[in-house]
C-alpha cells in the first residue's frame, strides 16, 4: 500500500500550493499536487505543517566541524595554515567518523537530506572515506563522497595521491557502494593549484565515464586567482577551460573572485556554481555575483561548506544569506527572491548532483521536511512562504523524512544519540587550544 501525506502547505514542483498531497511508494514519490481522494493509500495528515523538499547541501568537509570556534576571526591563510591543516594531520579514523556523525546529524536536524562531503584525508586508500560513508548510513542521510584529487608538491601528505593511485582507489570505492541509494562517489580535484593537469584531465574523464559531476574549488580567494595568473597566465576558471576540462559536469565551488570573462566561460561550457555565502563571508572571500550568474544562465546551487568555515550547518541559513548578500551587493531588494533561494537549496542542488532529489514530484526520492507553522518564527501564517526564508528559526524544523523513512520527529534526530556524540566531541577537543577568542575553563559539568 502506498502512503499519502497531506498538509496545508507544500512546495511542490518548485511552487507553493495549499492543501497538498504527496503519495509515496517505498522511497519514491509517485504523485504530488492538490489533495484529492486517497485511492486506498494510507493517509498521514501533517497538521499545521508546511512541507518542503529535503535540502541538498552542495559542499562541505565534515572533519572541520570539530574546529568550530577554534579559529574564528582569522584571515584565510592563517585559518588554513594554523588550524585546518594541523588539525587534519592529527585525526585518526575514529575521529574522522565521529566528526562526520556529528556534522551529518546537525545537517539532518536542520532539514538537509543530501550532503556533499569533499573529502581529502585519504592516507593512500579508502578506509577513511568508508568511515564517512558509515557515518552517513548511521545518521540516515544521503551522502556524495566527493573524493578529492590532490597531487601538488609540497602539500599535506594525507591528501596526496598520484593520478594512477587516485583512479584505482576511486574505482574501488564506487564499486564498494554500488547499489546503495544513500551513497554516491564523485571525482573532486582540489583546485587548479592542488591538482595538476593530469589529475584535472582524469577527473573530467571519470566524470564522463560515470556521468557524474566533477567538484572543484575555483576562485574562492583573490590569492588563488593571483597565483593562478602568475603560474598559468590565466584565472582558475580560465585554466580549466584551457585544459579542456571545464564542461557541463563541472561544479565550480565558491566562484567568488570571478570576472566577466570567467562568467562567460562558465556560461559557455554549461558549468554550475556551488554558492557558499556564509563561508565566503566568514573567511573574507567576498560575495559571489549570483544575480549576474543567473542572468547569464549559469545554474547556482547552495552549500554550507565546513562547520569551521561557517559555524552553522543549515541550508535555510544559506538561503537567507544568499538572498540578503545578493540584495546588498547589487543594492537591489529584488536581486534574489525567497523562492529563488529555496529552489537553489533544493531542486538546483539535485540537478547539479544529477540525482532525483530536491524536488517534490513523481520520480523523485521521498525526501521531505516538515516545518511547524505554529512556530513563532513562521508567523504570521499568511506569509509563511516568505518567512521560511527570512525569519524561520531551527525550532520550526519539526520532521525530516529520507527515502520515506522518518529520521527526525518533533525536532529530535531518531537515528543516533546526539548527546552521546556531543559528549564524545567535547572529550576529543577538550585539550585543543583555540587560536582566537576568550575561553574560560569550565571545571564543573552539570
Amino acid at each position: 500500500m502506498t502512503r499519502l501525506i497531506t498538509a496545508p502547505l507544500a512546495f511542490i514542483g518548485d511552487e507553493w500550493i495549499a492543501d497538498a498531497a504527496i503519495e509515496i511508494d517505498g522511497d519514491m514519490i509517485v504523485a504530488a499536487g492538490p489533495a484529492s481522494a486517497s485511492n486506498g493509500a494510507e493517509v498521514e495528515h501533517w497538521a499545521d505543517r508546511a512541507i518542503v523538499p529535503g535540502g541538498v547541501n552542495g559542499h562541505g568537509h565534515t572533519f572541520q566541524a570539530l574546529i568550530r570556534g577554534f579559529g574564528d576571526d582569522l584571515r584565510f591563510a592563517d585559518w588554513m595554515g594554523k588550524l585546518v591543516h594541523p588539525t587534519a594531520a592529527g585525526l585518526d579514523r575514529d575521529a574522522i567518523k565521529l566528526a562526520a556523525r556529528y556534522d551529518f546529524a546537525e545537517m539532518l536536524r536542520m532539514g538537509i537530506t543530501t550532503a556533499v562531503e569533499f573529502f581529502y584525508l585519504h592516507d593512500g586508500g579508502n578506509d577513511n572515506a568508508m568511515a564517512i560513508i558509515e557515518a552517513a548510513r548511521e545518521v540516515g542521510l544521503r551522502a556524495v563522497l566527493a573524493r578529492c584529487m590532490f597531487d601538488a608538491d609540497p602539500g599535506p601528505p594525507r591528501y596526496q595521491e598520484s593520478p594512477a593511485l587516485f583512479e584505482k582507489n576511486f574505482r574501488e570505492l564506487r564499486t564498494a557502494v554500488a547499489g546503495d541509494p544513500l551513497i554516491d562517489v564523485h571525482p573532486a580535484p582540489h583546485s587548479v593549484l592542488g591538482a595538476g593537469p593530469d589529475m584535472l584531465e582524469l577527473a573530467a574523464a571519470l566524470g564522463a565515464e560515470f556521468d557524474v559531476p566533477v567538484h572543484v574549488h575555483l576562485a574562492d580567494s583573490q590569492g588563488e586567482v593571483d597565483t593562478s595568473i602568475t603560474r598559468f597566465g590565466v584565472t582558475p576558471i580560465g585554466r580549466m577551460a584551457a585544459l579542456g576540462v571545464l564542461d557541463e559536469r563541472t561544479l565550480a565551488v565558491h566562484a567568488v573572485r570571478v570576472d566577466n570573462a570567467d562568467l562567460a566561460l562558465l556560461a559557455e561550457h554549461g558549468s554550475t556554481v556551488v554558492h557558499n555565502p556564509s563561508a565566503n563571508a566568514f573567511l573574507g572571500g567576498g560575495i559571489a555575483p549570483v544575480r549576474r550568474m543567473l542572468d547569464r544562465g549559469i545554474p547556482v546551487c547552495l552549500g554550507t561548506d565546513a562547520g569551521g568555515a561557517n559555524s552553522r550547518q543549515s541550508l535555510f541559513e544559506e538561503m537567507r544569506m544568499a538572498a540578503l548578500l545578493a540584495k546588498a551587493k547589487d543594492r537591489d531588494g529584488t536581486a534574489l527572491t525567497a523562492t529563488d533561494v529555496l529552489r537553489m537549496g533544493t531542486s538546483a542542488g539535485g540537478r547539479a548532483l544529477r540525482q532525483p532529489v530536491g524536488l517534490i514530484a513523481p520520480g523523485y526520492r521521498a525526501d521531505l521536511v516538515g516545518l511547524d507553522l505554529t512556530a513563532p518564527s513562521l508567523r504570521p501564517r499568511r506569509t509563511a512562504t516568505q518567512n521560511v526564508i527570512y525569519s524561520m528559526l531551527p525550532e520550526a524544523v519539526e520532521r525530516v523524512v529520507v527515502g520515506g523513512r522518518t529520521v527526525v520527529r518533533d525536532g529530535q534526530v531518531l537515528t543516533v544519540d546526539l548527546a552521546e556524540i556531543g559528549a564524545a566531541v567535547d572529550t576529543l577537543t577538550a585539550s585543543w587550544t583555540p587560536l582566537t577568542g576568550t575561553h574560560p575553563t569550565d571545571t564543573v559539568h552539570t
